[in-house]
C-alpha cells in the first residue's frame, strides 16, 4: 500500500471534524497507518499553528483579503513539506481537513481575489503541486451549517461572516467539484453514520489501489 493523501473540504458546520474523526477510526481498526491533520494550520507543525492563530483571530478584523491568501499558502508552505509529504513518504494515509480547495473557495470565490488559474498557480508554488488523492466535499447549505455551529460563530474571524459570504463559498466549492478529478461530492444533511457508510465505501476503493 502506497501513501494516499485525501482531503475534507466543505463549508463552515458541514461536519467536517466529525466525519473525518470517524474515517480515522475505521482505518485504524483496518490496520491502516493514518496520520490526520487539518489546516490552517497543521498538527506537528507549531510554524504553520502560529499562522492559523493569526488567520482565525475575530481581532485581526483589518486583514485584507491579499494577506487572508498569503497567510494561508505560508502555512501551507509549511504544513506540506514538514508534515505531510513526509507522511505520505512513509506510506500513511493523511487524512487532512481542508487544504487547496478551501483557498480557491474562501479567497477566489467568495473574496474575489485573482482569477482561479492566478490563485492556482500560488498555490502550486507553496505546494510543489502536491495533488489530493480524493477529496471529499461535504455539501450543506450554509444556512444549516451556520445554524449548527451558531455558538462558535463569534471565535472566528471567517466564521463570523455574512451569510452571502458563505453563499459564494458554497458556489464556489460546487464549481470546483465540476471542474476537479478526485473530488466527490456527499450531501452533508444525512444522518452521520450514513454520510460516514457513504465517505468509507470511497475511500476503501482508494486505499486498496
Amino acid at each position: 500500500m502506497s501513501g494516499k493523501f485525501i482531503v475534507f473540504e466543505g463549508g463552515e458546520g458541514s461536519g467536517k471534524t466529525t466525519q473525518i474523526t470517524l474515517l480515522e477510526e475505521k482505518l485504524r481498526a483496518n490496520g491502516v497507518d493514518v496520520y490526520k491533520t487539518r489546516e490552517p494550520g497543521g498538527f506537528g507543525c507549531p510554524i504553520a499553528e502560529k499562522v492559523r492563530t493569526v488567520i482565525k483571530d475575530p481581532a485581526n478584523k483589518e486583514m485584507v483579503a491579499e494577506t487572508e491568501l498569503f497567510l494561508f499558502l505560508a502555512s501551507r508552505a509549511q504544513h506540506v513539506q514538514q508534515i505531510i509529504r513526509p507522511q505520505l513518504e512513509r506510506n500513511a494515509i493523511v487524512l487532512c481537513d481542508r487544504f487547496y480547495g478551501s483557498t480557491l473557495a474562501y479567497q477566489h470565490f467568495a473574496r474575489g481575489l485573482f482569477n482561479l488559474d492566478e490563485v492556482i498557480r500560488l498555490n502550486d508554488f507553496a505546494t510543489h503541486g502536491l495533488e489530493p488523492d480524493l477529496t471529499i466535499l461535504l455539501n450543506v447549505t450554509p444556512e444549516d451549517g451556520l445554524a449548527r455551529i451558531k455558538d462558535q460563530l463569534a471565535a472566528c474571524r471567517l466564521d463570523s461572516e455574512k451569510l452571502e459570504f458563505h453563499k459564494k463559498v458554497q458556489s464556489g466549492y460546487l464549481t470546483l467539484a465540476g471542474i476537479k478529478p478526485n473530488w466527490v461530492v456527499i450531501p452533508a444533511e444525512n444522518g452521520i453514520e450514513t454520510v460516514h457508510q457513504t465517505i468509507w465505501s470511497k475511500v476503501s476503493e482508494l486505499v486498496r489501489q
